[in-house]
């Protein structure tokens, strides 16, 4: 059912219900601190509506950024012999907490997925195809998640950057098998980092 034929207050709930980790008791409750805290609720919705409008992947990485290039991208400091693939900008964000990484990455926009119908057609390969051609590229990280997705990506883009004559390494296993990098804590994402081995 859509939600055309809901009050304002049913259907925001309902839609709140639809964001990871929100179910419907929470909500609910939600919905309520939102209709007590008016104010509160006005400068959210016009959060959230500057995101929709301003935020857009980099034109070099696929980082979530305002501009043209991502502050990581734009910054001269940045080693750029040295490329991180990650799935998700959330990803990115979990690595750059660790604080001790200063290459410069690529977002994937997701993971080969067969059930899922997500294919390698679907996510930022030839970008990154492209970026290596243009030379100067090393290393290459494979930082996708330790899943059965993430490792199957990751084989998958080692094959295709076989004949290039970049080295490949991916993260140290000090990762958990089956874990995500938006939860691993920072010492454990600088441990993975620092351990990185041969792919």
């Amino acid at each position: 059912m859509g939600t055309e034929g809901l009050g304002a207050i049913e259907r925001l709930t309902r839609e709140l219900t639809r964001l990871p980790g929100i179910g419907p008791k929470s909500a609910e409750r939600i919905t309520h601190y939102l209709l007590a805290h008016r104010g509160q609720a006005e400068t959210l919705a016009e959060a959230l509506f500057a995101v929709k409008e301003r935020v857009k992947p980099c034109r070099e990485c696929f980082n979530l950024t305002e501009g043209e290039l991502c502050h990581i991208c734009s910054d001269p400091r940045r080693d750029r012999s040295q490329i991180c693939v990650v799935e998700l900008p959330r990803d990115l964000a979990a690595l750059e907490r660790a604080g001790n990484y200063r290459g410069v990455y690529h977002v994937l926009q997701g993971r080969i997925a067969p059930l899922e119908n997500i294919g390698p057609e679907n996510l930022t390969f030839g970008p990154l195809l492209e970026r290596i051609r243009r030379g100067g590229v090393e290393e290459v990280i494979m930082a996708t998640n330790p899943t059965l997705e993430g490792d199957g990506t990751a084989l998958y883009l080692s094959n295709l950057l076989a004949g290039t004559g970049v080295r490949i390494t991916r993260l140290a296993r000090g990762l958990p098998s089956g874990s995500v990098l938006e939860f691993a804590n920072a010492q454990m994402l600088a441990d993975a980092i620092e351990g990185r081995r041969g792919f």
